[in-house]
């Protein structure tokens, strides 16, 4: 299943959550949620991401954003 860009999805390889920003010849770009550096992930290691995982990691780029840790 090849993931829309723009959905979020679930890096099974790196435990991130990250959004679907395109597909590169075999691979799967994703970037982080509040955005930031884009990683590629091989197509089998990618699932959509649970209403779970993308609430934990709103809420973990929010606290950090309160820290001052990200812009």
């Amino acid at each position: 299943m090849r993931l829309p860009i723009g959905a979020y999805a679930f890096d099974t390889k790196t435990g991130k959550v990250g959004v679907v920003m395109g597909h590169e010849g075999p691979y799967v770009q994703l970037r982080p949620i509040g955005g930031g550096r884009e990683w590629d992930c091989e197509p089998g290691s990618v699932r959509a991401a649970t209403q779970a995982e993308r609430l934990r990691a709103a809420t973990a780029y929010a606290n950090a954003r309160s820290r001052g840790e990200v812009p």
